[in-house]
């Protein structure tokens, strides 16, 4: 079968199987398993697919029907402008995650000092390790420590680092429970799904430990708003991912923690401690 007969069939079924992004999934699959750009597809459309090359096509388009997300399928995700690998041990990177790189480019804007001295950032739950690893590239000043109670998380987040050539440090910890040093920005994309919650099938796919939390989805979010309030600096900054319903409850316990709310972008609330 030749390129554009394969992406006119993939695409009917993708599409049939309710899949939105339908012809764009089908040319992410075919073009990484012949490991080619999505340019070569269109400009070799009349090109036939080797025997062995379609057999492993069909194979991951029947995981895309399947709904496994194109990121499982293929391996990576863009975050950034940059390529992270991805697994299906860890919770995929999302765009809307950025704005806690657009929120950290505004603190720093205006708190250079924060780039005077080695200060420690502490990206909390790490997984890929797409914000810690992020920070650090934007600024290599920043110390950064990631960290995660999966090992398969922190594998993956350390091979993300050295593919992308970031100097960070990885720790092997639940939240932040017995940390020891002192940080002067945090940051926590956390489980915060309510297991009662509406999810699409393809959010299924995803480890149930990387998105659903107790207490209404709040209490990992509110047991690192507490030990942040003893491992921060003073001024020092958090930064918290949480859905949209639940941020006037963090905001609230957060200020019962000695922290001030300064700002909300999308689903990043933005705080400092007192």
């Amino acid at each position: 079968m030749d390129i554009n007969s394969w992406l006119t069939v993939a695409t009917r079924k993708l599409a049939k199987a309710e899949i939105k992004s339908a012809r764009l999934d089908a040319e992410l699959i075919l073009s990484h398993t012949i490991r080619k750009p999505r340019t070569y597809l269109h400009a070799h459309s009349d090109e036939d697919i080797e025997s062995g090359r379609e057999e492993v096509a069909n194979a991951r388009l029947q995981m895309r029907i399947e709904h496994t997300p194109v990121a499982y399928i293929v391996g990576h995700k863009e975050f950034y402008r940059r390529r992270f690998q991805t697994t299906p041990a860890t919770l995929i990177p999302r765009p809307e995650s950025e704005s806690f790189i657009t929120l950290l480019k505004d603190i720093i804007t205006k708190d250079e000092s924060l780039l005077l001295t080695k200060n420690n950032l502490v990206d909390v739950g790490t997984g890929t390790g797409c914000l810690g690893i992020t920070a650090k590239l934007e600024w290599p000043e920043l110390n950064v420590i990631l960290t995660d109670e999966s090992q398969h998380a922190l594998n993956l987040a350390s091979k993300n680092a050295h593919l992308l050539g970031a100097d960070i440090s990885l720790l092997k910890n639940n939240l932040l429970r017995g940390f020891t040093l002192s940080a002067d920005i945090i940051l926590a994309n956390l489980p915060y799904v309510d297991p009662t919650w509406d999810v699409s099938i393809e959010t299924k796919k995803e480890p149930d430990e990387a998105l659903f939390a107790r207490n209404g989805g709040l209490d990992l979010i509110f047991q690192l708003i507490e030990q942040s309030s003893q491992i921060l600096n003073a001024q020092g900054h958090l930064l918290l991912e949480s859905d949209m319903r639940q941020h006037s409850d963090v905001i609230t316990y957060a200020k019962k923690h000695e922290f001030n709310h300064l700002k909300t972008d999308g689903l990043i609330t933005y705080f400092v401690k007192n």
